[in-house]
């Protein structure tokens, strides 16, 4: 299953006034596995970071969404909840989900959420929107397989978003999915013939 990632990583920056320092930057990205992630920003980081650097940690991140405009380097986190109704009964079931989203202030941020959220059907809240430390995101490359995030793709009839990219997270189908959609016409026991003989 294809998730993403948050990985922090520690190496000696420069800093604009020409000192080095220690730093540890958390970055984003969508990976298959803890060791594919490992992996994954040592390829990324290795040509942008001079000399030696070490991952420190790896989590597992729990996002839906994540709108990416150009004009802002800054990325929020945005926690938002709507009520379901439940089969079996008249509760109603709380859903939490987290976007990160890019903007200039949180202000800019609520104003992007609010655009980019302006088709869901359902009642919503944005609980809090908060600073996130995440320095860069890496999502999925086209050349790898079973991407959780790409960016969408309009058709020229629509107008496009304000500057935005937007990458979204699709759940893999379960196990016995696959195995209704298989034709039992095409499985064969290998068996089965050489005994009947």
């Amino acid at each position: 299953m294809n998730s993403w990632f948050t990985v922090k990583v520690k190496y000696t920056k420069q800093l604009e006034n020409g000192t080095l320092k220690r730093v540890t930057e958390p970055y984003l990205l969508a990976a298959m596995t803890f060791t594919d992630a490992e992996a994954r920003i040592y390829e990324e980081l290795g040509a942008m970071i001079r000399g030696e650097f070490m991952v420190t940690g790896i989590t597992r991140t729990d996002l839906h969404d994540i709108f990416q405009y150009e004009d802002a380097e800054t990325w929020y986190k945005c926690k938002i909840t709507y009520g379901i109704d439940e089969e079996d009964g008249d509760k109603k079931k709380t859903v939490n989900q987290n976007f990160l989203v890019s903007a200039n202030d949180v202000k800019d941020a609520y104003i992007r959420m609010e655009e980019s959220l302006a088709t869901l059907m359902i009642d919503y809240q944005i609980q809090s929107i908060i600073v996130s430390p995440i320095v860069e995101i890496f999502p999925y490359r086209d050349e790898d397989v079973a991407s959780p995030a790409h960016p969408v793709t309009l058709s020229e009839t629509e107008t496009p978003p304000a500057k935005g990219v937007v990458f979204t997270n699709f759940e893999d189908e379960s196990e016995e999915e696959i195995i209704a959609d298989t034709d039992e016409s095409e499985l064969e026991d290998s068996f089965g013939s050489e005994d009947e003989e």
